[in-house]
């Protein structure tokens, strides 16, 4: 399957969870930065990363490069999120930007795929918590930074 994945990244948790995602599946890891139209488009399956900032905000190279992902042509196309966040300092914004990513592509007909199971995470809210699930994969490098490998591992089982 062809798989790229977009991600923002200032403190580098999420380029390095960006790059065992697409290493796992031989895909290409993409910063927001330099993403182009054709990166959103050109692929089988995408996959956006973004960490969450303070009171539940996107990334800042995210939120300058909205319009990239907003010109993008992603009617039915499979797209799977992932987030990081922190739930013990920010457990009423936890992931949050995973939320704003998943408004956005959904906004514009993609299927959203990757759903994962809220157990296991100790938060108060999430905007990426829709019925019960996160929309997305959700990790919380500062906390639970031993169980990226195994939720990663679990989640691209599911999605490939």
């Amino acid at each position: 399957m062809n798989v790229t994945v977009i991600f923002g990244s200032d403190g580098g948790a999420t380029k390095g969870v960006a790059s065992k995602i697409s290493k796992k599946c031989q895909g290409r890891s993409v910063d927001i930065k330099t993403a182009t139209k054709a990166d959103f488009e050109n692929c089988e399956l995408l996959i956006l990363g973004s960490p969450t900032y303070g009171d539940g905000t996107l990334q800042t190279d995210w939120e300058e490069n909205i319009d990239k992902l907003r010109a993008a042509k992603l009617g039915g196309k499979k797209v799977a999120l992932f987030g990081t966040g922190d739930q013990a300092t920010y457990p009423d914004s936890f992931v949050d930007a995973m939320g704003i990513l998943y408004d956005e592509v959904t906004e514009l007909g993609a299927v959203v795929v990757g759903f994962t199971e809220t157990s296991g995470y100790d938060y108060s809210n999430s905007t990426a918590e829709r019925d019960g699930q996160f929309v997305g994969l959700a990790l919380d490098q500062d906390g639970q930074s031993g169980m990226t490998e195994k939720r990663v591992t679990a989640w691209l089982s599911k999605l490939l």
